[in-house]
């Protein structure tokens, strides 16, 4: 995707991912907070634990469905209005289960914060990649990605940790604070980026073609794969393991940071080789889920099987997001929220698969359930490998933003 990139030193340019790094963060720590404070909110609202675990879901839909319909609705306003409306609407979004103590309306806010989400990640890719030249595009979507590994690593456990203390209306008023503060950095810190220069359907054509649908696809199996374990990890590691208690969350906070370190890190392999870099990366999630299979009763080997296993997951995220937006051409600005899409049918199909293999069979059969769909993943990985943008003469022509 070619972009008018946007005259800026390079202070300014790192102020600006800095601030879209933030907004990504505070989104994310949105969308997993629930899971930390679930109890609270069921018991508070009078419903099942399952149905509070609805408001999970509604989320991941809201991402995947409506992330990618907002943002074709906009596709053709200034960014950086969109990337402001988005956080207002997002602290008013969350603003109503704090006022409003009714089950239905907290679903309904849900799908609207996870639309929103969606929109704002799409949007914060392309505008990110117009303030560095192409060579450093990778390093910039890995700058703004990260905020979402870095919010499920230390930003959900200090939510539920409010949450515990001031009740989840406490963990949730903290996200709006939030907010306010990243719509503050937003308007000061970031400045106008071009506009593109076509409607969506003009861009549809590029951003839904069979090269494009194809790296979705790789998208949803290697997050298929990962979550078919990672869903069940805490069983794994009490019934297998031997771990409980506090050490769980050492475990976890582990696979976490990695997880960050790799999405951080990853965009100077997307820069260099996005494609190769996938081929790797899925290589290294199967041979992590084999071993976390073969090592799982030995806990000092379990510690770096999961360190490593987050490093590979975190650092292909950036190159399976470049290779979308790449391989999309004019298309970019609206492909760009399509891997979100497939990330999150990804994740739901691989809970499933997980939930069926620890059902029917033991604590460790969710890793086979991963190292399968893995295995699947590789050959698609190395087929995507050829793949090419588009050649098209004058597509990226884009007009100049005047908000």
């Amino acid at each position: 995707m070619s972009t008018q990139q946007v005259a800026l030193s390079r202070g300014r340019t790192n102020l600006a991912l800095a601030t879209l790094f933030f907004g990504v963060f505070v989104l994310g720590c949105a969308e997993l907070l629930v899971v930390g404070v679930l109890n609270l909110i069921a018991a508070d609202l009078q419903v099942s634990i399952a149905a509070a675990g609805t408001l999970v879901t509604a989320y991941a839909l809201g991402i995947a469905i409506g992330g990618p319909i907002l943002t074709a609705l906009t596709i053709k306003l200034s960014k950086r209005a969109v990337l402001i409306g988005t956080l207002i609407l997002f602290a008013l979004a969350n603003l109503v289960p704090v006022l409003v103590p009714d089950y239905g309306l907290f679903v309904v806010a849900r799908i609207l914060a996870g639309a929103i989400q969606g929109l704002f990640i799409a949007v914060g890719f392309v505008t990110g990649m117009s303030f560095v030249p192409p060579e450093r595009a990778g390093r910039a979507i890995s700058v703004i990605i990260s905020g979402i590994a870095v919010s499920a690593a230390l930003g959900v456990p200090l939510g539920t940790l409010v949450g515990q203390t001031l009740g989840w209306r406490g963990s949730f008023t903290g996200i709006i604070m939030l907010s306010v503060v990243a719509l503050i950095a937003m308007v000061a810190l970031v400045p106008a980026v071009p506009r593109t220069g076509s409607g969506v359907a003009g861009q549809a054509r590029y951003a839904f073609a069979p090269r494009v649908l194809a790296v979705l696809a790789l998208n949803f199996l290697v997050f298929a794969a990962v979550y078919s374990a990672l869903t069940y990890i805490v069983p794994f590691l009490e019934g297998v393991t031997g771990t409980s208690g506090a050490l769980i969350s050492v475990f976890l906070l582990a696979y976490g940071l990695a997880n960050a370190v790799g999405a951080f890190g990853g965009g100077r392999f997307a820069d260099k080789n996005a494609a190769r870099t996938l081929i790797v990366a899925t290589c290294g999630t199967a041979v992590c889920l084999l071993a976390l299979y073969l090592v799982g009763a030995i806990a000092l080997l379990v510690a770096p099987a999961l360190l490593a296993w987050g490093l590979f997951v975190g650092g292909m995220v950036p190159s399976l997001q470049f290779r979308v937006v790449s391989l999309a051409g004019p298309g970019g600005a609206l492909a760009s929220s399509l891997p979100g899409s497939a990330v999150n049918v990804g994740i739901a199909f691989g809970s499933v698969a997980g939930g069926v293999a620890i059902d029917n069979f033991s604590a460790s059969a969710p890793l086979i359930a991963g190292l399968i769909i893995a295995v699947i993943a590789i050959p698609a990985a190395w087929a995507t490998s050829f793949l090419k943008p588009p050649m098209v003469q004058g597509a990226a022509a884009l007009t100049p933003d005047v908000a």
